[in-house]
């Protein structure tokens, strides 16, 4: 590990046991969903461009904080590293980060086909019900993040 990346293992901001990294992530996830609301909300008030703007934007920093976590998890050591300490059973942790994999992989499968098919979609009708299906991958992937959160660092 560099020193230029060595905040990212220093204590986070939450009090927890979570490294800066982690807590980080947690507050960015804990946000998104409403990010993606905003997005969402200068659709239906017609600012189309707006709205295009702030989706790309918002899944692309979602992407490179995904990669910043993916990066952290790697080198701290992982799962296995972050539940010791916790006094949540392994098993249950382990199920229940299986099931937030799931459903973020999927929601930014989801969410990264309706951006990039946008135009599409509109043509065919269905835009507006990808974006809802998106939307609501956005905020089980925000719940499930800081449910693992919780799991690993709080209880």
């Amino acid at each position: 590990m560099s020193n230029n990346v060595g905040y990212m293992f220093d204590a986070g901001f939450f009090g927890t046991r979570a490294p800066f990294f982690m807590d980080l992530v947690t507050l960015i996830v804990s946000l998104l969903p409403f990010l993606v609301a905003i997005a969402i909300s200068f659709a239906r008030k017609k600012h189309y461009k707006t709205h295009i703007y702030l989706q790309i934007f918002i899944f692309a920093f979602s992407v490179i904080v995904l990669s910043y976590f993916e990066y952290g998890v790697r080198v701290s050591g992982g799962f296995n590293t972050f539940m010791q300490g916790s006094g949540v059973s392994h098993d249950y942790a382990f199920i229940v980060l299986v099931f937030h994999i799931i459903v973020s992989v999927m929601a930014l499968i989801v969410w990264g086909g309706t951006i990039f098919r946008a135009k599409k979609l509109l043509q065919l009708g269905s835009h507006r019900k990808m974006g809802l299906i998106s939307f609501g991958g956005v905020v089980l992937t925000s719940v499930t993040g800081i449910w693992v959160y919780f799991l690993m660092f709080v209880y």
